[in-house]
């Protein structure tokens, strides 16, 4: 089976950078036997790298999660992320994944060592939608775990098969992506993303439960529309709910902010507050605090 070549990459390792999809783990690597590893993924595009910090933060509250050493300041890893993205043109879009693992275990072998924390910062090339290129969703038969059986407050790589399995049965039907419940049979998320819905001019979207991940660009969309006086409220919805909704939209850190464009059978039209949910966050990415961040 031929295997898809990686994008342009450069991953800070062991103190250097390097190029390409460098070898950072043995077989005997803890985060590769048992999944102790954790992640972020920040975004570089149109020359900005809207609240890198927040993400790298997010990936140190990640660490501690699963048991592991933050062992890099935040300031480092926004050093660090903005040396990586000078490699690059200035056109590129970019996906940046700083990124811990346990290299040993501990006082039990399935248990982590937090002193064998290692690390690396990889960025690479990631094309983003189109502004308005949508997707179709469905219902999946996979659920998200629930906070009492999976470490569901990191951004684990552990927690990934779940989704992937959902993707997979979505794409098989012809679906680019898939709406996950929570255990209580309620929505939780897209497969990759999280999701909004509007009916008669609110916008709704699920209540952060402990099931999924309450996303740095989320967040972000529901100050910005909030600030603009958008009435949002954070809820408990049926999937029954968004199938009759009036539109559908995505945020993440893949694509940031993406309309759906059919649910099942049934066809939609990027919506207002999809625009508006895109034009502000596009104008907070642009924006000098932004920058900065």
């Amino acid at each position: 089976m031929a295997v898809t070549p990686w994008s342009r990459t450069w991953t800070f390792f062991a103190g250097a950078w390097h190029e390409g999809n460098v070898p950072i783990m043995g077989a005997r690597t803890h985060g590769a036997w048992a999944g102790t590893s954790v992640f972020d993924g920040a975004r570089a595009f149109e020359g900005v790298m809207p609240d890198l910090d927040l993400h790298c933060a997010r990936v140190n509250r990640s660490a501690q999660k699963m048991m592991l050493a933050p062992v890099v300041p935040v300031d480092e890893w926004v050093g660090l992320a903005r040396e990586g993205v000078g490699k690059f043109g200035a056109d590129a879009q970019l996906y940046l994944r700083p990124f811990y693992w346990a290299e040993a275990g501990g006082f039990s072998s399935i248990v982590p060592g937090p002193e064998s924390t290692r690390w690396c910062l990889c960025i690479y090339e990631a094309p983003m939608a189109p502004p308005t290129k949508g997707l179709s969703i469905t219902l999946s038969p996979y659920r998200r775990p629930a906070p009492d059986s999976a470490p569901l407050e990191a951004k684990a790589g552990c927690l990934y098969p779940n989704n992937a399995l959902a993707m997979i049965e979505a794409h098989d039907r012809g679906f680019d992506n898939c709406v996950m419940l929570d255990q209580q049979g309620f929505v939780a998320e897209l497969a990759i993303a999280n999701l909004f819905m509007a009916r008669d001019g609110v916008v709704l979207t699920p209540a952060p439960n402990g099931t999924f991940l309450d996303g740095i660009t989320r967040r972000r969309v529901i100050e910005l529309l909030r600030e603009e006086g958008v009435a949002i409220v954070e809820t408990s919805l049926s999937y029954a709910d968004f199938a009759g909704a009036d539109e559908i939209f995505s945020t993440g850190n893949l694509h940031k902010v993406q309309p759906v464009v059919r649910i099942d059978d049934r066809l939609l039209q990027p919506g207002p507050m999809f625009r508006k949910a895109r034009q502000l966050y596009w104008a907070y990415a642009h924006a000098p605090t932004a920058k900065a961040g």
